[in-house]
């Protein structure tokens, strides 16, 4: 006994309480204690695969969503442009050609850039004539129903519903057919 890591064979090695029972005993005690570090070595498997399946759905959201912020602030870019086309004059045939080419330039650009938004999973929509949905829209405001309109209807939209991936950028602000 020159190693002093060496076990002396009468001692007892991890707190084995069958030594010196009848065998029976013994394979009983030994079948329990496999029972129950399969349960245990089972139960650790699952876990880790719940782990790398919980860290993979987090890293999948964490690349879908990290631009979240920043799509939010782009969609503020498209609806400023929307809303300088709008405060042009209606277009005619009398108008000056270079306004005629100036409006004609900002709708291509505003087409290029909601292009590159639905690209990127960025999502307009327009919720005029839609029932009215508290996940995507903001009511602003509550007017009587028109004629062939079923209360609670989106009869106007002040701004368009913007999501990512599915989820709510910026919801829609309209004005819903009021009940009764």
């Amino acid at each position: 006994m020159s190693d002093p890591t060496e076990i002396p064979p009468e001692a007892n090695p991890a707190g084995d309480t069958t030594a010196g029972q009848p065998p029976e005993e013994r394979i009983a005690a030994l079948e329990a204690e496999l029972s129950e570090m399969r349960d245990r070595w089972l139960r650790s498997e699952a876990e880790m695969q719940n782990l790398r399946t919980r860290t993979q759905r987090e890293v999948a959201d964490a690349r879908q969503y990290a631009i979240q912020k920043f799509a939010g602030d782009v969609v503020e870019a498209a609806q400023n442009l929307r809303r300088g086309l709008d405060s042009l004059p209606p277009a005619s045939t009398s108008d000056d050609p270079l306004l005629a080419k100036l409006r004609e330039g900002f709708e291509g650009v505003e087409r290029s850039f909601l292009g590159v938004l639905e690209r990127n999973g960025i999502e307009r929509k327009d919720p005029a004539g839609q029932p009215f949905d508290p996940e995507l829209h903001q009511a602003m405001a509550e007017q009587p129903a028109p004629d062939g309109v079923a209360p609670g209807t989106v009869i106007q939209a002040w701004t368009p519903a913007w999501t990512l991936h599915g989820r709510l950028l910026k919801p829609a602000m309209v004005v819903v057919a009021a009940k009764g």
